[in-house]
């Protein structure tokens, strides 16, 4: 039986929700309940035993979990607080699980990849905890091996589970991971509507998963530059076309403008980079980055987010915003009499001019116009 098999997943969601609008798990989030995207995220990662702890308004939690075929546990005592919840769903657990997950109802935004990635590592290392880090913090959810089951039931000491895991912070592990999620929850009427905007956007990196993505793999400085002002340009061209009645996705274009390059230096630096998208949950920006150096478009082509983003880059050399002409005249003269490279410099040239034309007509204004200070004269 494979290790990821014997690992189990216990969400809480027995509390009172005294600081949130409403019940938190039953809040609407997309087109089902938080407490059902939270169930996703272990189905996601191929963890097949999830326990709900229930307490408060259990009855119209039941129904859902049992459509979710998902185990709900019951604490009597949940109005004892969360640690009662912990220690219910350990009691609950099988002989045969090696370890759990521990997830608070609230936190839907936590990455399947994430998981995966605290399952792979609990194969490598003999930790009693594994926890995610982003950017420096730890967040949810820790990754608890049994050995740790009885001093979790045996626990009646100040500080709950936090201070039981703290008396094993020497045989800790700590997975670096390109997740915000794991640090946002939901205590108040703000942080819902931050976490709704969030999960309208969970294809598109924050900024700070895009810096946290660039610290991981490395980028160098002057490609971070240069990609900061492709993302500013593809950021106004995209508000300047929405202004003239389209409805382009601005948060993706300007993700994805940040990230085309992230593997510039490395062969096929558009497919590579958007399979490292990919690879963390990043579909939408994924598409994206894959198409920004070979893109077709012509007259009768419709100007969406990855139009923007491969015209934006045609209008950067560097960090400074210049015309398409001036972007592609030095590249015309160094292979002036290569047959085999010059046609794609051609079709690229063609195609950028092509995506300006109808950007042009389309928001009634010339480039020059809509970029302002932004291009050089």
């Amino acid at each position: 039986m494979r290790i990821e098999n014997r690992l189990a997943a216990v969400v809480l969601a027995g509390g009172y929700s005294s600081r949130a609008p409403d019940f938190k798990p039953l809040l609407s989030l997309g087109q089902s309940t938080v407490i059902e995207n939270t169930i996703e995220v272990f189905k996601r990662a191929d963890i097949a035993d999830i326990s709900v702890v229930v307490g408060h308004r259990a009855e119209e939690l039941l129904p859902i979990l049992v459509n979710k075929k998902v185990r709900p546990i019951f604490n009597e005592f949940f109005t004892n607080g969360m640690y009662s919840s912990v220690t219910a769903g350990v009691q609950s657990l099988d002989a045969k699980v090696q370890g759990f997950f521990l997830l608070p109802a609230d936190m839907p935004l936590v990455k399947s990849h994430t998981v995966k990635l605290l399952s792979r590592a609990y194969q490598k290392v003999k930790a009693d905890i594994i926890y995610p880090v982003f950017q420096g913090e730890r967040g949810h959810p820790p990754l608890i091996a049994r050995r740790l089951f009885p001093s979790i039931l045996a626990w009646h000491e100040p500080g709950g589970l936090r201070s039981l895991l703290a008396q094993y912070e020497n045989n800790a592990y700590e997975v670096e991971v390109v997740d915000e999620g794991i640090i946002l929850d939901l205590d108040t009427a703000e942080d819902y509507h931050n976490l709704f905007t969030c999960f309208s956007h969970k294809e598109i990196p924050t900024d700070k998963e895009c810096d946290a993505i660039f610290a991981k793999l490395g980028v160098a400085e002057r490609i971070i530059r240069h990609s900061q002002m492709v993302s500013r340009v593809a950021s106004k061209l995209a508000q300047s076309l929405n202004q003239a009645g389209l409805k382009l996705d601005v948060a993706l274009v300007t993700a994805a403008g940040l990230l085309h390059d992230v593997a510039k230096g490395k062969p096929n630096h558009a497919w590579l980079g958007a399979k490292v998208l990919r690879k963390l949950g990043y579909f939408k920006a994924a598409r994206i980055v894959a198409s920004h150096t070979d893109f077709l478009f012509d007259k009768t082509s419709v100007i969406d987010e990855t139009a923007v983003v491969y015209l934006a880059d045609k209008l950067v050399k560097g960090e400074q915003v210049i015309s398409i002409s001036a972007r592609f005249m030095p590249s015309f003269a160094k292979y002036a009499g290569d047959d085999e490279v010059l046609p794609f410099i051609k079709q690229r040239f063609k195609c950028a001019q092509s995506i300006a034309a109808a950007a042009e007509r389309i928001s009634g204004m010339r480039l020059n116009d809509i970029l302002g200070k932004m291009i050089e004269r």
